[in-house]
Order: C-alpha cells, then sequence, then structure tokens
C-alpha cells in the first residue's frame, strides 16, 4: 500500500517534491520516511538522492518505500551535487530539502507550502528544527538561519529551550538546507546550489543569491522538525574544519558586493584570525590551512562566479547591509561558539 500520493500514472505533477540526500544513512531512513507518511498535506512525492552508499540504503527503500522515487550516483558527489540532481527531477511549484537524519511533525511540510503561498515575494520558508535527542527535545536547533558581516552564518535560537519566543512567522536571512522549502520557479531564476561547496554553507551561499535578487526567506516554527545534525560527517571533524573555511572564503568572495566587501572587511578578517586561533586550541590547525588552500586554488573559478552573481543584484547595497545580523546577538560561551560561532556550520 502506498502511503504518499503516486504520481506514476498521473499526469498532473504534485505540488510539492521533498529531496533527501543520502550517504550511507540506512539507520536513519526508516523513521524520516515513515514521518513524511505521516504528513497531513498530501500533494507532494519524496524523492532519495544515494551518493554512492556502500551500505543498503538503495535496496532498503526500493523494498519498503516503494513510492519513494530514487536517484542513484555512482559515488559520493557531496550535499549539494545531491540535492540538485533531487531538484532537477522534481517536478511541482516547490522542492523541499530533507535531511536523512531527521523526523517531521504532520503539519511541517502543509506550515511551509501555506506560507510560502501567501507570500510570493518569499524564495525560501525555514523548519522550527529541535534537537533530536530524547533528552533535549524541547532545546532549538536553529529557526532559520542570520549571517553576521564577517560571513559567519548562524543558526537562529541554537541551545535555546523552547518556550515559543520564536514564535511567529518572521524574515531571515536563509533557511538551513536540512529542512526547508524552496520556490521552484526561483531556483530556475537564479541557478541551484553551488556544487563547488559540496557541503557546508550552501545553503547561505544560495540564500544570499536570493537576497541579491531581490527575494525573502520566512522562518515558519509551526512547521517542526527534529534533526541529529552532523550524523554523517561528524561535528568538529578535520573534514568539518577544512570544507567550513574554504566555503567561507567562497561565500563572502562570491557575493558581497564591493562597497559591501569594503566595509565588512574588518570584520571579516578578525573572523579568520579567530578562526585560526580557535583551530590552534582545537588541534584543527591543518584543515583549516588546507580550507584556505582550497580556497585559494578555486579563486578563478570563484570570481567567475562573483561576475555572474552580481549581475543578479536588484537591491541597493544598503538593503544587504540591513540584513546583516550583528555579532553580539550570538555571543556564548567559547566552547559553544568554536562549531557555531566561528565555523557557522549546520
Amino acid at each position: 500500500m502506498l502511503d504518499f500520493r503516486s504520481h506514476a500514472l498521473d499526469p498532473q505533477p504534485p505540488m510539492v517534491a521533498v529531496v533527501i540526500p543520502n550517504w550511507n544513512g540506512h539507520r536513519f531512513l526508516g523513521p524520516c520516511f515513515d514521518s513524511l507518511r505521516g504528513q497531513r498535506f498530501r500533494d507532494f512525492e519524496v524523492i532519495l538522492v544515494d551518493n554512492g552508499s556502500h551500505d543498503d540504503s538503495v535496496a532498503f527503500t526500493t523494498a519498503s518505500y516503494p513510492e519513494i522515487r530514487v536517484t542513484a550516483l555512482p559515488e559520493n558527489q557531496g550535499f549539494a551535487a545531491a540535492a540538485n540532481r533531487g531538484i532537477q527531477a522534481a517536478r511541482g511549484r516547490y522542492v523541499g530539502l530533507l535531511n536523512n537524519d531527521t523526523e517531521v511533525d504532520p503539519d511541517w511540510l502543509g506550515e511551509l507550502v501555506r506560507v510560502l503561498d501567501a507570500d510570493p515575494s518569499a524564495a525560501s520558508a525555514a523548519a522550527k528544527m529541535r534537537e533530536y535527542d530524547p533528552r533535549r527535545r524541547a532545546c532549538l536547533y536553529s529557526v532559520g538561519d542570520a549571517l553576521t558581516p564577517d560571513g559567519c552564518p548562524q543558526r537562529i535560537g541554537a541551545g535555546e529551550v523552547d518556550h515559543g519566543q520564536w514564535d511567529g512567522v518572521r524574515e531571515v536571512f536563509g533557511a538551513c538546507a536540512g529542512a526547508a522549502l524552496y520556490r521552484r520557479s526561483v531556483l530556475e531564476e537564479i541557478g541551484l546550489l553551488d556544487e563547488a561547496f559540496f557541503a557546508y554553507l550552501e545553503d547561505a551561499d544560495w540564500a544570499f543569491r536570493a537576497r541579491l535578487a531581490g527575494y525573502r526567506c520566512l522562518a515558519v516554527p509551526s512547521a517542526v522538525v527534529y534533526h541529529i545534525g552532523s550524523a554523517t560527517s561528524g561535528a568538529g571533524s578535520p573534514f568539518v574544519f577544512r570544507l567550513s573555511t574554504r566555503n567561507r572564503v567562497r561565500l563572502v568572495l562570491k557575493n558581497y558586493p564591493l562597497p559591501c566587501l569594503l566595509r565588512c572587511a574588518p570584520a571579516i578578517l578578525a573572523s579568520h584570525a579567530r578562526l585560526l586561533g580557535a583551530s590552534i586550541l582545537a588541534r584543527r590547525l591543518v584543515p583549516v590551512l588546507q580550507g584556505y588552500a582550497e580556497a585559494l586554488a578555486l579563486l578563478p573559478d570563484t570570481l567567475r562566479e562573483r561576475r555572474r552573481v552580481q549581475k543578479l543584484r536588484r537591491v541597493p547595497v544598503t538593503a544587504l547591509q540591513t540584513a546583516l545580523s550583528r555579532p553580539e546577538e550570538f555571543a556564548r560561551p567559547i566552547g559553544a561558539a568554536l562549531r557555531a560561532r566561528i565555523l557557522g556550520t549546520h
């Protein structure tokens, strides 16, 4: 019995496609898929994009959830590339991106659709993400993302006990691609995720491009999802430090208009100095230096992309600067700040 809407013989595409990138995530897929089967909003399909997994993710999905469309890639091409393959295979008005290590509440998708339907100026919608751990389920993982002038994404509300303090739809800089809904027409207009990021900050890069083009992102706290976080790559791993460092450089050089780049330069340089200091304390200096080396190697491509991206801009620089958050809004003890403040990873 198929529990989502089946579209095999339906000429009318579903309104939404939920794309789930996966790499060796068999242990997470059952609870994630079951929570999608429980959605009250029914007009959607699910696409699993498998990134060359070595476990039995594909066989499990095909056998146990035959309603899910599976795209199997021959090797791990990164989160951004897997998400893009799913977006390209999707149909309908909206595309959702969802991490495999999540469970969604029954109204998660319906609430995101409701808000985007009501506001054509919004290109994306961010869910309220809570911690998956049963002992910390009342704690927030994020209610949308902010960006500080130094080019560091911040998870809004991260670590706070959820007392409803972030309830109510509000504008945020961008959405964590671990649980977000995107307007398909804007994806076609400004481009998909930047695959050069591989993983980490590709969602902040897309959010910046959308803002340059004049679109907003709305946080929808009534769309609740529970998220493990760093289940695939491992929090604080050398891999995370390397990619986060490289991608922060590309994010800034690619997206900041020149007046904004000059104005924010002192904050950017100070932030990277803190990163170097923190990486020494965390014994992660080598991967951070590798990240800078990779950013340098990518520089010609980054500058070519910059020329393309800056042509998208339809808003004044002052509007972009106003959208950036103050760093003191995210001040935390140094232990928590090492990952969330300095690296800006999801």
